[in-house]
């Protein structure tokens, strides 16, 4: 729950991304970014220069895209976009005119007044009015955000070989630092644990691992043609976690729910979630897809029995022949006909075999973290600490917390516990993966203590009813979603009344003790 309106989607903004690439020591290198590890969208993580389509990029237009991409008017402006935000961010020059033109000291201007807002936008295009020819900034494929993002890009993705004589210097800022990576490298590194790389970047480099350039290209469109098709995207913020955003019946602003698909011998499936048909046949060709890759399905791991996130138990049970385990109370109450297995407890260990590095006992580790839900289990992976944390956080919005099921006391008293868990990437059911999942419950456990502040202030005033009180506590909160935040303000007052300073004053209102 937050105070995104129920009804507003998912904005796609346009982006371009680029490819730049050398030849050295006969193979083929990328050029990779490392962004800043305080920014919000992918803070800590590889990717490639790239950025958001600017005014000073120009209007729509009609020309030769090239192959794949014939046709499309907003071709142009993106690709005037990738060549700005190569310069902007490694001083990289790619058209060879402009290199001729400006001496060195001019350039680093120009550069300069880019990274400094809208006289340098204005500059720049001036000196660079016309898109770059296709055989020196071409376009490979465009790749859209799934919509399990607040916030989704519309990139092109293009290619570029570094000019002769350039050299890529990053200035510290948003990105802090940059470096050429032969793909196989890139991909041993983020196997390893060493680095972090941006999900559709990661596909590239995988596409690119035998330096087939030719090949590249054909690659990149066909996996791009196949997303838009709408298969499902193989989105990975850690090695060996496959996350499939599946709509579901979730509650608003969240519209789907992730399954992780988790291993790299042996497959886990957890939280199976849709109950739509179409979106389960989305989802198992996914699975088909790893499994045609070798990986063994092995089992489904639920955290806990709401709808939105066990709508595809049954049907995944049945079609994989595959044991459900979770909480004892969460096999109880979900539908029957999957096959029953084992119930999991707080410290139960599940192998999953070999790590994507090689190394071996890798296992999945449950954590029980009651409190949004009585039979609530995480889940961490051994290896890079990983860690599935259902209901408990989200990266696009609170967490209702609807006694008597859910309890407050509790759920915080869970999310301390987490604390004390080893933990990288956090995977939510909604929203996005993070990269620093204590840094999100450490958000989350200051953002109840304010609620409960502002809640105290709120009943300093005398005795009020739980509809009187929520406009006054979720002030910031869109005013549909106030019978939502009821049931959360009902759970503070709970605790309120457990720790001895509010009460129920038995004629629908609640006053301080």
């Amino acid at each position: 729950m937050s105070a995104t309106p129920p009804t507003t989607p998912a904005a796609r903004r346009a982006a371009s991304a680029l490819v730049l690439y050398r030849r050295e020591r006969g193979r083929i290198e990328v050029f990779l970014v490392e962004r800043a590890a305080e920014l919000r969208f992918f803070g800590g993580y590889h990717a490639l220069p790239g950025g958001v389509r600017g005014k000073e990029d120009g209007p729509d237009e009609r020309g030769n895209a090239g192959p794949g991409l014939d046709g499309e008017p907003d071709l142009p402006p993106l690709a005037r976009c990738a060549e700005r935000e190569l310069f902007e961010e490694t001083g990289v020059l790619l058209d060879p005119g402009l290199r001729t033109r400006l001496a060195a000291s001019e350039r680093d201007a120009v550069r300069t007044e880019l990274l400094a807002g809208a006289e340098g936008a204005t500059r720049w295009s001036s000196l660079r009015p016309q898109a770059l020819r296709a055989d020196v900034l071409a376009p490979l494929c465009r790749i859209c955000t799934p919509p399990f993002a607040p916030v989704r890009y519309d990139t092109v993705f293009f290619l570029a070989e570094l000019p002769q004589g350039e050299q890529p210097l990053v200035l510290p800022g948003e990105l802090v630092g940059g470096r050429f990576m032969a793909p196989s490298e890139a991909l041993a590194a983020w196997r390893r644990g060493e680095i972090l790389i941006v999900p559709p970047v990661l596909i590239l480099l995988e596409l690119l691992r035998d330096g087939d350039l030719a090949a590249f290209a054909s690659r990149a469109r066909a996996i791009a043609d196949r997303y838009e098709s709408g298969f499902l995207h193989h989105v990975r913020f850690s090695p060996g976690v496959v996350m499939a955003s599946v709509r579901s019946p979730t509650l608003p602003p969240a519209t789907t729910t992730n399954c992780l698909l988790v291993g790299e011998e042996r497959l886990w499936i957890v939280d199976p979630a849709t109950p739509d048909r179409d979106e389960q046949e989305r989802l198992f060709a996914l699975i088909d897809d790893l499994v045609a890759d070798g990986r063994v399905p092995a089992g489904i791991a639920v955290t806990h029995h709401h709808q939105d996130h066990v709508g595809a138990v049954v049907a995944t049970s049945r079609r994989y022949g595959l044991a459900v385990r979770g909480h004892p109370l969460t096999l109880d109450r979900l539908e029957p006909g999957f096959v029953r297995g084992e119930p999991l407890r707080d410290g139960d260990r599940v192998p999953l075999g070999v790590a994507p590095d090689g190394s071996a006992d890798w296992e999945l580790v449950a954590r029980a973290t009651p409190g949004h839900d009585r039979g609530h289990l995480c889940f961490r992976e051994t290896r890079y600490d990983a860690t599935f944390v259902g209901d408990m956080l989200s990266t696009v919005s609170t967490i209702v917390i609807d006694p008597p099921e859910g309890h407050l006391r509790t759920y915080l008293h869970s999310l301390e516990r987490m604390l004390g868990d080893p933990m990288s990437t956090l995977y939510p059911a909604h929203g996005p993966a993070m990269r620093d999942g204590h840094r999100l419950i450490r958000q989350y456990l200051r953002h109840r203590r304010q609620r409960e502040a502002t809640l105290l202030e709120a009943l300093e005033n005398g005795p009020a009813t739980l509809r009187e009180l929520v406009a006054k506590v979720y002030w910031d909160t869109d005013a549909r979603m106030f019978p939502l935040a009821e049931r959360s303000l009902l759970a503070g007052l709970d605790k309120l009344a457990e720790d001895g300073v509010a009460r129920d004053c038995d004629d629908g209102r609640w006053c301080r003790a």
